[in-house]
């Protein structure tokens, strides 16, 4: 399976400088949140979706930061499009829940 965290692929040296500062056990952890938290709609993981583009940590800051992807698929249905906003909202709300499980310490910012 394809994961979209750990800055991959790589985008520039900031990338690559995130993917090895990130450690294996945070990696796992971020791996593990995507595959638990579950579209509401469909019952797929997040990791499977295409929604998570990717996860950043700033040490210094102690935050996560999770960059998101949510708009490109939204339909042009005024109706389909808010059930569709509603669905983001959760899944955004249960991958806060998750991330804050998993990493009590952290700030989790989405972008």
């Amino acid at each position: 399976m394809n994961r979209m965290v750990a800055v991959l692929p790589f985008d520039n040296r900031e990338d690559w400088l995130y993917f090895h500062i990130m450690k294996p056990e945070m990696i796992r952890k971020i791996d593990s949140v995507l595959d638990r938290v579950k579209d509401p709609e469909s019952d797929l993981p997040v990791a499977q979706l295409g929604v998570i583009k990717r996860v950043r940590y700033n040490e210094e800051l102690q935050t996560l930061y999770v960059f998101t992807d949510f708009y490109s698929h939204m339909p042009k249905c005024t109706t389909c499009a808010a059930i569709a906003k509603t669905l983001a909202s959760a899944i955004v709300r249960d991958l806060t829940k998750e991330f804050q499980i998993e990493f009590p310490d952290l700030s989790i910012e989405f972008v």
